[in-house]
Formats: structure tokens, C-alpha cells, sequence
């Protein structure tokens, strides 16, 4: 056939039918994601999933699939909605902590994506919003409480990197915390909005890369910004928000930026009460920055009079753009048309068959030559998300042979996970091989305890000993699981990896039931670290004493429930693990955070009564079960009160892990072995 006559018969086709959504079960689908599930990853013609009016409590993800619509009925009909805080989701040692499912809509590696008519919200700061803050322990912070409060990081809306070209038409988005709408793509992201509303708290309308707004509401809940961008990606990038109206609580203030930026808001309304701020570089995003300062204004005015800093200064802009200048087209650089949906060749787009995935991208940069992954970099917290700049990309590349890698808060399972779907979802070679080198990292640190160290290969202070502490035991054995069962995308890895990963799983139980500690002949829980030789529990830092955690054992036994056909010996060190818990609670005692000026972080954590409610403690005492605190001085106390503020507050000392083990978790166990 010629190609001639195959683009004829193509244009010929009839177009698809709809796919439709009904909650009330009346269309092909009563979930929007059972019908984005549905779909291939391409086609010819965009793909129209149209959703009927209703409420649909579910949270939404569309992964590696371009050409997708999703057609509300109405606006204010379609209402998609779940309760998420963003703290909450990352201290989840289930969840992904890449902010893949924070949100109520999650899009990855989708191109050429239109979303129509609908309201998406996240629930949770308006469901808190008259409760105080809790402390939670956080998992992916070492243990250390995290304080999540009503108006904290709440997205209704998370693109991660790959979803270029996004349309969004007649959408509003709503919570009441934080980043509300986050596209992030800092290097391609193209993103285009009209005629939508977005409500939120600080920078709750954050893009990365290049976007566009107009003729948008924006509500805003916070007095510290409501608007934010991320350009530093590249010279051009920028925000541009036009015919687009802003008003808020009192005193709220219009934006700021912490990166490398570029602002133009043209014929824009802003409510009485907005601060008298200009966009301002926020005091964590220091330093000076290369491009300079890039906000711009014309013909926007403030009801009951303007600010001096509103008036008009395009003339300074690069290319000293005219108002009737900024369109569309413009504001993305020639490179796409959302009206028409036209784009240059060379746009940067990921195609889905060897496609790139700029967070795997990274990861490719960071892998030592050992094979593992760093936590972090001259004490810098390791950020997929933040720009990977030429200069410091050859710097990390040339550091690959640096003694870091690490199992430790997350560092490694998380970029094997990350790698292995990257891989399934863009056919890309390097993540897989990368995946495999990491797998292979996780095999070769393993010591002949069966134990896994906390670094490889740095032996150092506490870091060759057996390490439970944060999971991160846990966590390797679980991908190794994966990996010797093929599970899912895994099936993608060397056929070869899953037999050494079998017998290393089979190691790493083993060394499980031996260090589990014996109490007067009892077998009770497990210590946080335990030393690599003689197998009992040992120190780590000075405030982390040898003891039995309340903390790191929920995570054993819930891997532990995992295993398929246990033997007597694991059943034995599960229920001797479920006993002790139950016998060392405290009851009758909640966690609070006050704000209390006179301490030096102006805060502070109390044990306060409340019946019904019951805690655990992290450190219990090897011999007499009692619950301790320590702090730095390494002193241990038997009050919480006792240790300085800065630990109070700094560590997670107190929480509910066990919770869901011994209320979901382990009856579950129970009534599928029987």
C-alpha cells in the first residue's frame, strides 16, 4: 500500500466513539479510571472519555498515554474529588514518594492532554481546617515528626514530567492548602489554562517550564503568595497570566518565586484587599539569579487604586514585547499553537516508544559507579525535581566513584521502583539497565547475616551495621521480592537476577528471626539497628541507644505478612512481634503540637491525655519494656518533657505505627491462614 493511500484511509476513518463515564452506572464506565485504563498508550485521533454529571470520590492517574480528552458534561456538575494531604502521602512508607498519587489528578508522560468541564478538589485542608496541626512520624524523614495541618500542600492537580502540551478549558481546581495546581515539567513543560478557577493557599497555581492563563480566577488563602513559577529550565521560559482576575483573604499577597523566573500579567484585575507586595524573590530561594529579576505588568489595575510597582513596564522585558504581542504563541515560542494545537518538529516531546522521562533522566546522573544512589550530596538532600543545570550534571557524573550509596531514607529502592516503571512505560533501555545495575547493588551489599548495612561500600561510625531503622532493610527486600517473583513491570529486569534475589529474600528473613530480640526467653521485637556481628541491638546516634522499637518492628512484621507460605518460625516471630506490641502501648495519650513562644523553636510537643486514644514509643528499655527518651547529650529519660526542645521536636520519639498492623493488617493475616 502506499503511503499515499494509507493517509487516505486514515483521514477517512470515523472517528471514535466516546468513551462514557456514569456514576450511576448507566455508561460504559462508573470510574474515570476504569476507562483511562481502558485506553491504549497512542492513537491516530485524540481519545474523548466523556464523563456525565456526578460525584466521583476516586483519585486519577494517567500514565505514558497521549491524545487524551477528558470531557465534563458541565463544570460545575463533574466533581472529582479525594482528601489528600501532600505530608501525609510522602511519610506513607506505601506510597511512591515522587509525588506520583498526590494528588487528586495525576498525569505522567502524557502528551498532548485536554481536560473540559470539569471541578476536581482536594478535600483535605477544608475537611481539617478547624483542627491544629498534627505531628506525624514521617518514614521518608528517619523517623522525624512531620506536622501536617489543614493548610499544608494539598494538589488538586500534579503533571509530572512528560506531560507537555496540556489544554485545560472551563476546570476548577480547589483545596485549601498549597500548590493546588502543579504542573512540573521545569525542562518541557508546556501548559495552557483558560478560563478556569484555581482557589488554594501559598503558590497554589506553581508551573514549571512555560505556561499561559487567561480569562482565570484565582482565589487565594494565604498571605504569603499565590502564584509561583519555576523557569529554570531555560532562558524563555515563563508564566504568563492574562485577562486573568485575583482576589483572597485580606492581605493576601499576588506571588513570588524561589528559582529562576519570569512573570507577564497583562490585563489583570486584583481585589481591594491584595497586599502591597510586588512578586518577590522568597528568602529561601537566595541568591542572586543569573537572568535577574523578570516580572512584568500592562494595564493591570487594582480596585480601589494601584500600587505603584502595578504600573506598565514591558519596554523592559526581552524584545520589549507589546500587549497585543503576548499570545499564546508567543508565550510558548513558536513552538505550539493550544488554540489550533499545531507544534514545531523539534518541540521537546517524549514519544512514548524510547521516550525520555526527565526524572529517570536524573536518576541515570546520580547512580554511583556501585550501583546504588545517594540520600544526598554535601548534606544536599538529592531533589528530582529540581533542575539538573550542564555544570552541575558533568560535576555529578564526574563524582560517580564517591562512597555514598545508600538504602537509607529511601535512597535506591526508590530509584529501582521509579527506574522499573520508567522502563515499562518508555521502552528506554538505559532505565532498565540502570534498574539492573541497582538490583545488583542491593545483592552485593547484603551481608553473610543476611543483614543489609545502612551504606555501601562506607563502613563508617553505625553505617556497616544490620539497619531496620526507616524501613530501609525492609525496603530492599521488598524490590528483591519483586524482583525473584518477576512481579509486574520487574518482568522487564535480567531473568537472571531472580534467582540470587530469591535466595537473598530467603537470607534477609533469616537474619529477621535471629536478631529478633529474646527477652528472658521471650521473643519480643526488633531494635532499629542491630550490630552486623553479634546480631543485638545497638547504638546508631547518640540519642538512638540500643532498645526495642515501637517503630521500625511495624515495619518487619508487615513485610513478614508478606511472605507467601510461612514457616512456623516466621508465624512464631509474627505473633510474639503483635504480642508485645499490644503489651507496651500507652493508652490514653495523644501527641500535641503547641505553639509555645518562650521555647527556642517556638513550638512544642506534649503527651496529652485522651481517652480511647493510645501511642507507642520509639525507644522501649531491652530489659524492663519501659518506654525512654534521649537526647543529644545521649542520656536516657523517662519523660518526654525531659530532653531539649530541639529533639522534642525534631524526632519522631512518639507515634501510632502500629495501628493499622494490629487493627487491619494482622487480622487480615489471621483469617487468610486459617
Amino acid at each position: 500500500m502506499s503511503p499515499l493511500l494509507f493517509l487516505l484511509l486514515w483521514l477517512l476513518q470515523p472517528a471514535q466513539r466516546p468513551l462514557t463515564v456514569a456514576a450511576d452506572g448507566t455508561g460504559d464506565f462508573n470510574t474515570i479510571q476504569a476507562a483511562l485504563n481502558s485506553l491504549p498508550a497512542t492513537a491516530p485521533q485524540p481519545r474523548v472519555v466523556y464523563i456525565r454529571n456526578g460525584t466521583y470520590r476516586e483519585k486519577v492517574y494517567l500514565d505514558g498515554k497521549s491524545n487524551v480528552v477528558l470531557r465534563g458534561q458541565s463544570e460545575r456538575g463533574v466533581v472529582l474529588t479525594c482528601s489528600q494531604a501532600r505530608d501525609l502521602w510522602h511519610c506513607d512508607p506505601a506510597a511512591n514518594h515522587d509525588d506520583w498519587g498526590v494528588a487528586t489528578l495525576n498525569l505522567r508522560n502524557c502528551p498532548d492532554v485536554t481536560l473540559e468541564n470539569l471541578t476536581v478538589l482536594n478535600t483535605y485542608g477544608f475537611e481539617h481546617q478547624r483542627q491544629p496541626p498534627v505531628a506525624v512520624p514521617c518514614a521518608a524523614d528517619g523517623g522525624q515528626p512531620k506536622t501536617v495541618s489543614a493548610t499544608g500542600h494539598q494538589m488538586a492537580l500534579r503533571t509530572m514530567p512528560g506531560t507537555v502540551r496540556l489544554v485545560v478549558r472551563h476546570c476548577t481546581f480547589r483545596a485549601l492548602g498549597g500548590d493546588t495546581v502543579s504542573p512540573w515539567d521545569v525542562d518541557a513543560g508546556q501548559y495552557y489554562f483558560q478560563d478556569c478557577t484555581m482557589e488554594g493557599g501559598v503558590d497554589f497555581y506553581c508551573p514549571r517550564g512555560w505556561a499561559y492563563a487567561e480569562n482565570c480566577r484565582f482565589v487565594c488563602h494565604n498571605t504569603s503568595a499565590a502564584i509561583w513559577h519555576d523557569g529554570s529550565g531555560s532562558e524563555q521560559a515563563k508564566t504568563v497570566l492574562r485577562n486573568c482576575r485575583f482576589e483572597g483573604d485580606p492581605g493576601f499577597k499576588l506571588g513570588r518565586y524561589h528559582r529562576e523566573a519570569q512573570f507577564y500579567l497583562v490585563d489583570c484585575r486584583f481585589g481591594r484587599n491584595m497586599a502591597d507586595a510586588d512578586i518577590y524573590q522568597a528568602a529561601s530561594g537566595t541568591g542572586a539569579k543569573r537572568w535577574g529579576r523578570r516580572v512584568y505588568y500592562a494595564g493591570c489595575h487594582r480596585r480601589g487604586g494601584d500600587y505603584s510597582w502595578l504600573q506598565d513596564n514591558l519596554a523592559s522585558a526581552p524584545g520589549a514585547p507589546r500587549p497585543q504581542d503576548i499570545t499564546p504563541v508567543w508565550a510558548f515560542d513558536h513552538r505550539w499553537n493550544p488554540l489550533t494545537g499545531a507544534h514545531a518538529p523539534d518541540a521537546p516531546t517524549p514519544t512514548l516508544a524510547a521516550a525520555a522521562d526527565s526524572t529517570a533522566e536524573k536518576m541515570l546522573v546520580y547512580q554511583r559507579s556501585v550501583g546504588g544512589w545517594p540520600k544526598a550530596v554535601h548534606e544536599h538532600k538529592v531533589d528530582y525535581a529540581a533542575p539538573l543545570p550542564p555544570a552541575l550534571r558533568a560535576a555529578t557524573l564526574a563524582d560517580a566513584g564517591r562512597p555514598d550509596a545508600t538504602i537509607d531514607n529511601n535512597a535506591t529502592t526508590r530509584e529501582i521502583r521509579y527506574l522499573v516503571t520508567a522502563a515499562a512505560r518508555t521502552h528506554n533501555g538505559a532505565y532498565q539497565r540502570a534498574a539492573e545495575r541497582g538490583v545488583r547493588y542491593l545483592l552485593r551489599m547484603q551481608q553473610p547475616s543476611g543483614g543489609f548495612p545502612q551504606y555501601y561500600p562506607d563502613s563508617s561510625l553505625y553505617r556497616a551495621q544490620i539497619t531496620y531503622n526507616d524501613n530501609a532493610m525492609v525496603n530492599a527486600l521488598r524490590v528483591l521480592q519483586a524482583v525473584a517473583a518477576r512481579q509486574g513491570d520487574y518482568a522487564l529486569l535480567d531473568a537472571a537476577l531472580a534467582e540470587p534475589a530469591r535466595l537473598a529474600v530467603g537470607r534477609g528473613v533469616q537474619c529477621i528471626l535471629a536478631t529478633q530480640y529474646r527477652q528472658r526467653g521471650r521473643l519480643t521485637a526488633w531494635c532499629a539497628q542491630h550490630d552486623r556481628r553479634t546480631l543485638l541491638p545497638c547504638a546508631a546516634r547518640a540519642f538512638e541507644l540500643p532498645s526495642l522499637s515501637g517503630d521500625e518492628t511495624v515495619g518487619i512484621v508487615a513485610f513478614l505478612l508478606s511472605l507467601e507460605q510461612p514457616t512456623p518460625a516466621v508465624r512464631q516471630a509474627i505473633e510474639a512481634a503483635v504480642a508485645w506490641l499490644n503489651d507496651v502501648q500507652m493508652p490514653n495519650l495523644a501527641l500535641q503540637e503547641v505553639t509555645d513562644p518562650r521555647q527556642p523553636s517556638g513550638r512544642d510537643h506534649l503527651l496529652v491525655p485522651q481517652p480511647g486514644h493510645r501511642l507507642w514509643a520509639r525507644f522501649y528499655d531491652l530489659t524492663t519494656n519501659q518506654p525512654f527518651y534521649v537526647g543529644r547529650d545521649g542520656v536516657k529519660r523517662a519523660h518526654l518533657a525531659d530532653i531539649e526542645n530541639e529533639r522534642r521536636v525534631g524526632y519522631a520519639y512518639v507515634g501510632t505505627w502500629p495501628e493499622q498492623l494490629l487493627t487491619k493488617e494482622y487480622p487480615r493475616w489471621l483469617a487468610k491462614e486459617k
